[in-house]
């Protein structure tokens, strides 16, 4: 039963756009209301009904360690209690600072803001003070937040709402983005070749997740590294979902591939609301008070936002066991998810997984661009979203975003979800 969550939707519509403050959270696509979450422990959410589940969703990424983790939230009474936010800086800010470069090496300072747009916003603007050009390259189905000259053909929820960009943006900022093809090199060439010296920067999703996963190519992203030396332009990692989640070093240390700037988001907060964008010394010598390209916040790097982070960041640089631990419990359920379709004789289903995020989409596959996305069953994935939902399984509301696994996932949260997802393939293939 979720009638609390009805009746608090009822009310919430009323005064809030859509009766949530991020689309995604609608549930519109799989054909139904929110579920309101009341708390969460370990790798479970409750909701204001009392139901329990096994959360697959974990905040879209940053609990890595799963809900109400003591390791994140420890001394945080004591930050509180000496003061949320003073206008000023902070010890806790240059430690954090310190904990990113480490993992970062290849970058050598790092500017803290509030959420991953802000991240990526900063980043363009960054990159078209450095390179005095104002052109931008972007990919197919890949989101980057909701700034203007990043909603041209993103992911995520505008996916999920079937809206390819947003109305309120000027046709010239338009202008300036291009669109490029994800994991294909040649519609890259072709851009810089038409524009060789008006192209700012390249902005990825090293490994999208806001199209459900997708996985680069060999020598896809090594072949943007080569472009943008050889006309001049910025290449920009968003690293808001995997940075600090694939691995430490986050798809950066993964491909063994450096960016000139990176944009940070989700788990650098413990949670909490954050995000930084970290660059090598030449762009970062252009932010304001140093340089010309401005950007501010009130409370970039507050003490809380840090102070979890850094408790998050510390734990995984000392125990890198832990992508081990993701890698292994997400492969367990890969495997189960597969098995499972191969004995039901469901062939119209492709499973991608990296690390500890994964993504089951109801086509056939290999998924691995935004076309491929695109040919998605929505329908077929409602019904398996409302099956395993009645299962208690919290799975992600809408096929183009991907699961996450935390930390506190145990064996048992991983068969009790292969079992209900074999209880919910079936029904799938009976409709």
């Amino acid at each position: 039963m979720v009638e609390k969550s009805k009746r608090l939707h009822e009310i919430a519509v009323k005064r809030i756009p859509g009766g949530v403050n991020s689309p995604v959270r609608a549930f519109g696509s799989v054909d139904s209301h929110p579920i309101y979450a009341k708390s969460g422990n370990g790798s479970s959410l409750t909701d204001v009904d009392g139901n329990q589940y096994i959360d697959y969703i974990c905040s879209w990424g940053p609990l890595i360690l799963g809900h109400s983790c003591d390791i994140a939230s420890k001394g945080i009474d004591k930050v509180i209690a000496q003061g949320t936010t003073f206008g000023l800086p902070t010890q806790v800010e240059v430690d954090i600072a310190g904990c990113i470069l480490d993992a970062f090496p290849m970058m050598d300072q790092v500017r803290m803001v509030n959420s991953g747009t802000e991240a990526t916003m900063s980043a363009l603007r960054l990159a078209r003070g450095y390179t005095k050009r104002n052109k931008i390259m972007k990919f197919e189905g890949c989101y980057h937040g909701h700034s203007d000259g990043l909603l041209v053909k993103s992911g995520s929820g505008t996916l999920t709402g079937g809206v390819p960009t947003s109305l309120g943006i000027p046709e010239a900022i338009i202008e300036e983005t291009l669109i490029a093809e994800f994991n294909q090199l040649e519609s890259v060439g072709r851009l810089f070749k038409e524009y060789p010296k008006e192209i700012a920067a390249i902005i990825v999703e090293p490994i999208p997740g806001n199209m459900g996963l997708i996985e680069s190519k060999p020598g896809f992203l090594m072949g943007l590294r080569e472009l943008c030396d050889q006309y001049g332009a910025v290449l920009i990692f968003d690293e808001v979902i995997s940075g600090f989640r694939i691995a430490y070093g986050g798809a950066t240390s993964y491909y063994g591939v450096e960016p000139d700037v990176i944009c940070l988001g989700k788990i650098i907060g413990g949670g909490m609301p954050v995000g930084a964008y970290a660059g090598k010394q030449e762009l970062m010598d252009c932010v304001a008070p140093v340089g010309g390209v401005y950007q501010a916040g009130t409370l970039s790097g507050n003490p809380l936002a840090m102070t979890m982070g850094l408790n998050v960041l510390s734990y995984l640089k000392e125990h890198p066991e832990a992508y081990a631990q993701l890698e292994e419990t997400a492969r367990a359920l890969e495997d189960g998810f597969t098995e499972n379709c191969k004995e039901l004789n469901i062939d119209n289903v492709t499973i991608n997984r990296v690390g500890g995020m994964l993504c089951q989409f109801f086509a056939k596959g290999p998924i691995d661009s935004y076309q491929g996305v695109m040919t998605s069953d929505t329908k077929a994935y409602a019904v398996y979203f409302k099956e395993m939902l009645a299962q208690g399984i919290m799975l992600p509301p809408a096929q183009y975003e991907c699961m996450f696994l935390s930390t506190a996932h145990t064996q048992d949260d991983i068969e009790k979800t292969i079992k209900a997802h074999k209880n919910a393939m079936r029904k799938v293939k009976q409709n």
